[in-house]
């Protein structure tokens, strides 16, 4: 294999560093009214790049075989682009990578409290008050912010 060809293929390793460096495991609870509750909660996976740096975004979503690739913001320095995964199906499809492939910073405890919001969410638990609160509990406390709890107890 030529060492173009090897530069250009990602490795479960690499992607572990990678995500270590890069990657922010989120889960946000938005106001919608139409819902039961009248919370949504969405948690996502992203990695971020500068779109100078946009084709491992896309190496990441054909290692992967699911995720999207999007502009993120536009600022003075130019555009960022995210690689980014939504939906249950396919965020425990990469939990079950990184339960393989343990990340190696602290980084790993986000991923660990993520896991907990996504095996609530499996179990239907996002559905009910006590289970929103506790969602709401646990993403408090992933990267690294302390987010005051919106949700008061009736």
């Amino acid at each position: 294999m030529s060492a173009d060809n090897q530069q250009g293929r990602l490795d479960k390793d690499w992607i572990v560093g990678f995500t270590d460096g890069e990657g922010c495991f989120h889960v946000a609870i938005n106001k919608i009214s139409g819902m039961s509750l009248g919370y949504q909660v969405l948690p996502e996976f992203r990695i971020v790049q500068h779109e100078k740096d946009e084709k491992v975004l896309f190496q990441l979503q054909e290692y992967f075989g699911f995720g999207g690739v999007r502009v993120n913001r536009k600022d003075k320095n130019g555009i960022r682009k995210e690689f980014r995964v939504r939906g249950l199906e396919n965020l425990e499809k990469l939990s079950e990578f990184f339960r393989k492939n343990p990340l190696k910073t602290t980084k790993m405890e986000n991923f660990e409290l993520f896991s907990k919001v996504l095996e609530l969410m499996r179990n239907k638990e996002h559905l009910t008050e006590k289970g929103l609160h506790r969602i709401a509990t646990i993403a408090s406390k992933m990267n690294r912010q302390v987010k005051p709890i919106f949700l008061r107890r009736k």
